[in-house]
């Protein structure tokens, strides 16, 4: 049974399990992310005129200059040259979504934002299960290590999750399911977040 298959199983006996409790209505949030990276026609400048040239007030001189690449997964440094006020200023205009800010050293970093897993966590992204019963997603191969967890997300109710899921995604969870793009990234996420501590507590409650 592959994985999109275990996933379609465990969210049908998750809800069935929620039905039998005889609960009303349960209202879960989920971490919810889009399928793609928010075009520049969509968004509007991060920062004012008046904030941005505040900023370049404070540079003297020559500085290093980087573009940060935030993801939802992972983010990437990278440098673009040296660059003084006018220039950073420049640089800005010509990408006013992203936002400029200067280190303690002085250097200036421009961060933008892109809804999907860096090419890092493309290949090296595993969502697993921490020693303290969390999801957690790792930086390789779960079970290496706590140095290994990039985020923890909750606690899983251990007990209702292996009465619920098939064995082949308990399994799969122990050993780490790997994540190469960003639907698998919320698949993954959305399923096991019905198993949280808090979700499943709410609905024994209100079965009462």
């Amino acid at each position: 049974m592959n994985l999109t298959m275990i996933l379609v199983v465990a969210a049908t006996l998750s809800a069935a399990w929620v039905l039998l409790q005889g609960a009303e209505q349960i209202v879960t949030e989920h971490a919810v992310f889009g399928t793609g990276i928010t075009q520049p026609s969509e968004l509007k400048p991060m920062q004012t005129e008046e904030e941005i040239q505040a900023l370049a007030n404070k540079i003297k001189d020559r500085q290093k200059a980087f573009i940060r690449t935030v993801y939802v997964c992972g983010d990437e440094l990278e440098p673009i040259g040296q660059m003084d006020a006018a220039e950073m200023l420049a640089y800005h205009k010509s990408n006013p979504y992203t936002v400029a800010s200067l280190a303690a050293d002085g250097s200036i970093h421009f961060v933008k934002t892109i809804e999907d897993l860096s090419p890092h966590c493309k290949e090296n992204a595993y969502f697993g299960m921490d020693k303290g019963g969390n999801l957690s997603l790792f930086e390789g191969v779960p079970g290496t290590g706590e140095g290994n967890v990039i985020q923890t997300f909750f606690q899983l109710n251990i007990e209702h999750l292996e009465s619920s899921l098939p064995r082949d995604a308990i399994k799969e969870l122990y050993r780490g399911i790997q994540v190469r793009d960003l639907s698998e990234y919320n698949s993954v996420l959305s399923t096991f977040s019905d198993f949280a501590v808090e979700v499943t507590e709410k609905a024994m409650q209100l079965s009462r």
